[in-house]
């Protein structure tokens, strides 16, 4: 809940779920999600990176952040080149790494987050 207040008072339009079929339908209903920042630990069956593999086959076009104060996943498990945020992390850290994944894509100008 504390990622989702600084990512919108960074300016980002935060949608939530709480687990990730919740992001799924959520993603299946919404075509301007332009983030996701998800963490490794999640409610209903499917953890945050199986998520964000998900996520990149469906919608490549989606920048990947992935989050965890319990394990450290390598390069090799983020999907498309997918930042990883560990936990404890600045408030700043998923603005500045969603920010740069986003600009990269899409220009300055895109300010839409998913968060679950």
């Amino acid at each position: 809940m504390l990622a989702a207040d600084i990512l919108e008072e960074a300016g980002f339009e935060v949608i939530e779920a709480i687990t990730a079929p919740a992001a799924l339908k959520l993603l299946e209903q919404r075509h301007d999600v332009k983030a996701l920042f998800t963490d490794v630990d999640m409610p209903g069956g499917m953890n945050g990176l199986e998520l964000a593999r998900i996520v990149h086959a469906r919608w490549p076009h989606i920048a990947l952040v992935v989050t965890s104060g319990v394990c450290r996943p390598g390069a090799d498990q983020l999907p498309d080149h997918g930042v990883f945020v560990g936990k404890p992390y600045a408030p700043q850290a998923p603005v500045q790494a969603i920010r740069g994944l986003i600009e990269r894509r899409f220009g300055a100008g895109g300010t839409r987050a998913s968060r679950s």
